[in-house]
């Protein structure tokens, strides 16, 4: 799994994670997914993941920031909580972002 932060000017945090997409048998598969949480700070972000399911979410080191794109992407999105698969498909010119509800059906998938 990568992760990472940015700090923004205002204080809070944007938070990006790579995990095994959920919806996987045992999200062990290939198929990843890239997660971008807005909070206050890192342990909120962490926090918000964790009360959607993702019982095992860590950030650990900085590895993987978020982009400016996906800050940008994440702070217009009313809930400041999104993903997209990771990395983008072949041949795909624009890989759209998605509200975390489209993915999180049943939150015992992350755990």
């Amino acid at each position: 799994m990568s992760s990472g932060f940015v700090r923004l000017p205002s204080g809070s945090v944007v938070v990006a994670l790579t995990l095994p997409r959920p919806d996987e048998p045992g999200g062990r598969g290939r198929d990843r997914v890239r997660v971008l949480v807005h909070a206050r700070n890192r342990a909120r972000a962490l926090t918000r993941l964790r009360n959607l399911g993702l019982r095992a979410v860590y950030l650990r080191g900085n590895v993987a920031p978020p982009t400016p794109d996906e800050v940008t992407a994440v702070l217009h999105h009313p809930d400041g909580l999104i993903w997209r698969e990771a990395p983008a498909p072949r041949g795909a010119q624009y890989h759209p972002w998605h509200p975390i509800r489209t993915l999180v059906g049943r939150p015992a998938a992350w755990a």
